[in-house]
């Protein structure tokens, strides 16, 4: 017979025990948990990037609500628990809510503190811990103004950096002289605020906040003790955190500054566990993140009978801020029994320094190299004698017995237990064992199935030298390749820079991310327009001086020189005035081919690039836009007649077919995009060989997608089956969405497919409900903005701009 299992808290640390938990002993427990927060489990590390606008909320969240089902765990939410009855073995939330248990895990984390000077209390003064405080904040950027920001520690500095994003003036203000002094020393900490003052944040150290202002029950600016005035039209408070352990002291357990606990993460009731940031351990509170990782497998451990115990956490810190690299670790502060390796770099930003006692080494601060940083970090843990290699110790990894070893051979050189991804707890040999035992052979499979690098993922370099490690000439991995020659980086992280710095211009993004040319290639220049096309669809100018002959003047070169044009027929659809209007035109203009395309449309070649215009004008009296043959966008969906003609029909193919194309044609995408409906499984349009299909059976409509029939042939992934054309239109429009935002350049949807894993795309778009209604609503929002034929004003009688559905998540099919 089951346990019952309640957890009060359902934040990181209790949702990687329940991973560790149903891995061990999925039949033990049913397990119920109350959440204070109207959501699932996410991660918490990654509020910095929403708050910056490089990720959603979809994008962080680590259990969806399919996965509580799916482990049969009843999650109540927005549910609060008040009181915790140890007699009855009993809890009961706010909203009059109870269960009882036989085992229970208090896990409701920290608080923030807020100083309780004049004015803490208005509207506008805000904490940053979840994603509640997320929301206030970008809410708060949307009215613009300055932001004051009380707190120069970790927490603080991502929510400037983040606000800044956001396009808000900020000030930081820290009451001691250096930022993050905790974490960092002087020297650093120097250098950290040199670097936040560079990105135009100010920052006021040694500032003593004495009142928050207001007008009208409204903050309108910070005094500092000296009498200084700072206007601000939000305060954000991020001085620290204590433990909430409120709920345990009124239930009679033994609190001090958290819930206090044992080795084996009990508290003073051998029923009750406890863990996270509301547990006091041997004296000791933890805010991090890799020592609540460590308690949870603990817990997981005891909750089946083991006897795994915690003795406490050596913890290493990261800011998560684009652009600027710190690592920390350990003890730094000064003593007569230690000694200490420096090396400074002004030239390059670079500063390290090596705390030693008794040759081995106690702390770690490194500014703008950190890349051995988890080497260090090791032989801090291990506290291994570094004596022999004392001499180079401060150049890393690399240059210890014997010539300079290249990244891969560093790595290489880790011992297994080596702790790769510090957030998570995953050592080399974990990620090497599942690489070869499960077959992995991607980053992003390697996160799925470890964990590592899905936190705050900066050691995603570390794990992509794991995987050539382990997979050798067999590892290519496209997503760290260089764009180009102009630069070192590849297509993913110039997307998230583009987002992260908000740069909104080809120049902007050469000079911002340093390329090695003046203007770029022609194989960047194209790639720059469409992500910044892509990701700021209302705001940045397309650039068709950057785009290839083809796109500019739509038609496609031949080989002669001469162009041919494609006009577009909606689902293969024609009329006799279309055909007569084409004629006419191939008589105007003698233009010497016509062809029917395997897109079920009329090609004509031989055009004359200075007649294009003219050609345009005439077909677009008649009707026509263009059918975007040369386009890395939306090129064709072929249907079949479906019910209206044919005896084996299901579903009103062409209808279909003719509504999807009008929904999402006009789009770039990373690559060209060909679709295809076919009205019964006998696939008339062969719509398992393209990019997007769909085949209509008896129950529905079974959407398909990532197929080819070019250089690669390869047959589709079924995506699931859906009973309405609603819900195909939603769902191949969310795929489309996702494929635009994800794929690189000239990355046909099939290899973006195998890139990302075709089960993480079915759950994204199939299983996340909420994760498919907004990229449908990022695509709707794009398309108000979509490329419109340049030879005409206007399009099949209606402007662009009427033409699409805008504002409201519309299925209905533009008539």
């Amino acid at each position: 017979m089951r346990q019952k299992l309640v957890i009060i808290g359902n934040g990181m640390a209790p949702g990687r025990m329940l991973e560790h938990l149903f891995e061990r002993a999925p039949e033990t427990y049913d397990v119920t948990i109350f959440n204070a927060e109207p959501r699932v489990n996410y991660n918490r590390l990654m509020l910095s990037p929403v708050l910056s606008g490089e990720k959603s909320y979809q994008d962080i969240v680590t259990h969806d609500d399919d996965w509580y089902v799916a482990h049969g765990v009843t999650l109540h939410k927005s549910a609060r628990v008040e009181t915790i009855d140890r007699n009855r073995k009993r809890v009961t939330s706010a909203t009059g809510i109870s269960a009882d248990y036989d085992k229970l895990v208090i896990a409701t984390g920290s608080n923030p503190f807020i100083i309780p000077i004049p004015g803490h209390d208005l509207e506008g003064v805000l904490v940053y811990r979840d994603l509640d405080d997320v929301e206030r904040m970008l809410a708060a950027a949307d009215a613009g103004g300055r932001a004051v920001v009380i707190g120069g520690g970790l927490l603080g500095l991502e929510a400037a950096a983040g606000l800044k994003a956001q396009s808000m003036e900020v000030t930081v203000l820290h009451l001691m002289s250096t930022l993050m002094e905790r974490q960092l020393d002087p020297a650093a900490g120097y250098l950290l605020e040199k670097a936040f003052e560079e990105r135009g944040i100010e920052v006021v150290t040694q500032a003593n906040s004495s009142e928050i202002l207001g007008r009208d029950g409204q903050v309108s600016g910070v005094r500092l003790e000296d009498g200084t005035e700072i206007d601000a039209a939000i305060v954000v408070m991020a001085i620290g955190i204590r433990p909430s352990a409120k709920l345990a002291e009124n239930s009679g357990l033994n609190v001090g500054r958290g819930v206090v606990v044992g080795d084996d993460m009990r508290t003073s009731d051998p029923d009750i566990f406890a863990l996270g940031e509301c547990v006091e351990h041997r004296g000791q509170c933890y805010g991090l993140v890799a020592p609540l990782y460590e308690m949870a497998g603990v817990l997981a451990d005891q909750l089946v009978g083991g006897e795994s115990l915690y003795t406490g956490s050596v913890t290493a810190t990261k800011l998560k801020v684009t652009g600027i690299d710190l690592y920390s670790a350990g003890d730094f502060a000064e003593g007569e029994d230690r000694e200490e390796i420096v090396l400074r770099d002004a030239a390059a930003g670079i500063y390290k320094r090596l705390v030693l006692r008794d040759n081995r080494i106690i702390g770690a601060v490194l500014y703008g190299e950190t890349g051995d940083g988890p080497w260090f970090f090791d032989l801090l843990k291990k506290q291994l004698d570094i004596a022999e290699m004392r001499e180079t110790l401060v150049f890393g990894q690399a240059y210890q017995g014997g010539p300079p070893l290249d990244p891969m051979a560093a790595v290489a050189a880790l011992p297994d237990d080596a702790e790769i991804c510090g957030c998570n707890g995953v050592c080399k040999s974990k990620i090497v064992e599942s690489i070869t035992d499960l077959g992995l052979s991607g980053l992003d499979e390697v996160r799925t199935h470890t964990k590592a690098s899905a936190s705050c993922g900066t050691c995603s370099g570390l794990v992509e030298q794991l995987l050539g490690l382990t997979l050798g000439d067999s590892y290519s991995p496209a997503a760290v390749r260089p764009l180009c020659a102009c630069t070192d980086l590849g297509h993913d992280e110039v997307r998230r820079l583009i987002k992260a710095k908000a740069l909104k211009s080809i120049p902007a993004v050469m000079q911002e991310l340093e390329w090695k040319s003046s203007c770029g290639c022609a194989k960047c220049r194209p790639a720059l327009n469409y992500y910044l096309v892509s990701d700021w669809p209302d705001e940045y100018a397309d650039d068709y001086q950057s785009r290839f002959i083809n796109e500019r003047v739509h038609a496609n070169i031949q080989k002669d020189g001469t162009y041919s044009i494609v006009p577009r027929m909606w689902g293969g659809m024609t009329s006799s005035r279309e055909l007569r209007a084409i004629a006419d035109v191939v008589d105007k203009f003698a233009i010497p081919a016509v062809k029917v395309t395997g897109g079920q449309r009329i090609d004509m070649l031989g055009i004359e690039k200075e007649d294009l215009p003219a050609v345009w004008a005439d077909l677009g009296k008649a009707g026509f836009v263009s059918g975007h043959a040369y386009a890395k966008g939306v090129r064709t969906v072929k249907t079949c007649v479906g019910t209206d003609w044919c005896r084996f029909g299901t579903q009103d193919s062409t209808g279909l077919g003719i509504r999807i194309e009008k929904f999402v044609w006009g789009s770039w995408t990373p690559a060209k995009l060909k679709m295809a409906v076919s009205g019964c499984p006998r696939n008339c349009s062969e719509a398992t060989c393209k990019d997007v299909g769909v085949i209509c059976v008896e129950s529905g409509f079974e959407i398909h997608f990532a197929g080819a029939a070019g250089l690669d042939i390869k047959g589709t992934e079924v995506l699931g089956l859906v009973k309405t054309e609603d819900e195909v239109l939603e769902h191949i429009v969310a795929l489309v969405q996702m494929y635009r935002e994800q794929g690189h350049y000239l990355e046909r949807i099939y290899k973006w497919a195998a890139r990302i894993g075709v089960e993480e795309i079915r759950r994204q778009i199939l299983e996340d409900t909420d994760r498919r209604e907004a990229y449908f609503d990022r695509f709707v929002f794009s398309q108000k903005f979509a490329q419109v034929d340049p030879w005409s004003e206007r399009v099949s009688g209606l402007d662009k701009h009427e033409f699409k559905p805008m504002a409201t998540l519309s299925l209905e099919a533009a008539e």
